[in-house]
């Protein structure tokens, strides 16, 4: 097969879907995807069985969800205009505001429906700033607890999504006990609420039996019901991205380029300075840096030691390249895409996307 593919191992992907369908059945939590993060259609058939629907966060991702996935429709968006909303309330099961301004503006709209709205609880868990839904003047949701107050009638839930890769446990439960303590009053008189997504809770180690009674007493509490909306737990370790070495430079190190790009297929790792994981080549003793081949001087995966030398058609794969890359790959450069493949639960590999030229013109006027 030519390089470059995301692959997506429908048999690793399995292995997080149980343990939702664990968190689940234990906790009595549902559980929608956050298409945010993953949105590739082609393996919704095995995630369906074992979630409750989906999570948005704009109009096309929530006609994604719908039309692709079935089951629950959560529709967030930042901020709606008036033609996203009609929109919208086409798919969305529960509709959930941003801000009381924008509940208040389309509270005709949506007379009828399940509606939400996101809090900013002011506290969180993030190890980037760029990421912290509680950062510095944030804009992601409502602050003022006394106005949240007096909307009650016009809403049945309240979304609290607070974390991002947060996989310490007791940094949650403490946080769980205070959203308790701080706005148990209005969960009281509601129908459900988020907890968002974040929670590494299908991470090696993590204690899911206390996840699971925390949740529960949470949600027997306030007498609402519980819902997650993991994006990363649900695809974490499923797929790779597989590339071949094009050439090796020299220049004071070994720097292997390949073929693709941190810039247009693996972008959070240059967003967060972050260094890719890698399946192969295993460590060993020879150094390499392992760069893009795009014109961005920082395209860089990172540094590592491997177990063999790379050269010009060495295979180099890419690990947890499921999320928030396939929904942020580009074009620049005008690069070919990666192509897009799975390997279904019975071993067999099928090339479900690939693209070209005319996708790439297609993508621009």
């Amino acid at each position: 097969m030519n390089t470059p593919y995301y692959l997506i191992d429908e048999k690793k992907l399995l292995r997080n879907l149980k343990i939702i369908k664990r968190v689940k059945q234990a906790s009595g939590a549902k559980c929608v995807l956050a298409l945010k993060c993953f949105s590739t259609w082609s393996v919704f058939g095995i995630m369906r069985k074992y979630m409750d629907g989906t999570t948005s966060s704009g109009v096309y991702e929530a006609r994604l969800g719908y039309e692709k996935f079935g089951k629950e429709v959560h529709a967030y968006s930042v901020g709606y205009s008036r033609h996203d909303i009609r929109a919208v309330r086409r798919f969305a099961d529960k509709i959930i505001f941003n801000s009381l301004s924008q509940l208040m503006t389309f509270a005709g709209e949506v007379r009828g429906m399940n509606v939400g709205v996101r809090v900013n609880p002011g506290f969180s868990y993030s190890h980037f700033d760029l990421a912290d839904p509680a950062r510095k003047f944030s804009r992601l949701g409502v602050r003022d607890i006394n106005a949240l107050r007096k909307v009650t009638g016009l809403i049945k839930g309240l979304m609290f999504h607070f974390n991002c890769e947060n996989n310490d446990f007791s940094n949650f439960a403490r946080n769980l006990d205070r959203i308790g303590r701080e706005y148990g009053d209005i969960l009281k008189k509601l129908e459900w609420t988020s907890l968002g997504g974040g929670l590494f809770f299908t991470q090696a180690g993590y204690p899911v039996g206390k996840f699971c009674r925390k949740l529960k007493e949470f949600s027997e509490k306030y007498g609402v019901q519980v819902y997650l909306e993991p994006g990363e737990s649900t695809i974490t370790g499923s797929a790779e991205l597989v590339t071949t070495v094009l050439d090796v430079v020299h220049n004071e190190m070994d720097v292997a380029i390949v073929d693709v790009s941190t810039e247009a297929h693996m972008l959070d790792h240059l967003i967060y300075h972050t260094t890719a994981r890698l399946v192969s080549p295993v460590p060993g003793r020879h150094e390499f840096i392992i760069a893009g081949r795009s014109c961005l001087a920082g395209d860089v995966f990172g540094r590592y030691k491997l177990n063999k030398k790379l050269k010009p058609g060495s295979i180099v794969r890419f690990g947890d390249a499921a999320g928030y890359t396939m929904v942020k790959k580009n074009w620049f450069n005008g690069m070919p895409m990666p192509a897009i493949c799975v390997k279904r639960l019975d071993g067999t590999l099928e090339t479900v996307r690939s693209f070209g030229y005319k996708d790439y013109v297609a993508s621009l006027s």
